[in-house]
């Protein structure tokens, strides 16, 4: 195991300096730059101090990823049944990754959530049927085999106008669903 290049993966992805976390972690930054490009190698303490900091712990340090699952049954899916649609969880426990996909249901007359404007950015596409794409009050029709693709600056929500059920795959980012 690189544990230097795994300590500097967790320090980035937090955010903090070399300095930050040797501040946090009572430790001299020149020895943090050392462990990061493995030319040393830290006591069990030191570790533990440096892994606090970093909100984690020897455990979870040490756990292999091979345990986040990366395929998903039917039998994973989370169903949600609302009175004008139907949310299909593809992919459960999203909140911890960087995007969530859905597969959407809409009866005939049937209309998703309005989603508020956000940060992120969303793709749709239309498995089955026709919907209409309700972005700031204007109207945009999307049938079988087409997408959308917008940022999440204004009001939007999808309806069906027509007399049969439509599918769609809707993918946003970050998770909001």
């Amino acid at each position: 195991m690189d544990i230097g290049n795994k300590i500097r993966e967790l320090r980035t992805r937090k955010g903090l300096t070399l300095e930050e976390l040797a501040s946090r972690s009572e430790l001299t930054k020149g020895f943090l730059s050392q462990l990061e490009r493995d030319l040393t190698s830290p006591s069990i303490d030191s570790l533990s101090d440096i892994l606090e900091a970093l909100g984690t712990n020897l455990a979870e340090f040490f756990q292999e990823d091979k345990n986040d699952q990366f395929i998903f049954h039917a039998d994973d899916f989370f169903v949600d049944e609302r009175e004008d649609c139907t949310v299909n969880w593809i992919v459960p426990n999203t909140q911890k990754n960087q995007m969530e996909p859905i597969l959407l249901e809409l009866p005939e007359g049937g209309e998703s959530f309005t989603v508020e404007p956000h940060d992120g950015e969303e793709f749709g596409y239309v498995v089955e049927g026709s919907v209409v794409l309700v972005c700031d009050g204007e109207e945009h029709p999307l049938r079988r085999g087409e997408t959308f693709y917008l940022h999440g600056r204004s009001f939007h929500l999808l309806k069906n106008v027509r007399k049969t059920t439509a599918r769609v795959l809707w993918v946003s980012t970050p998770p909001l669903f």
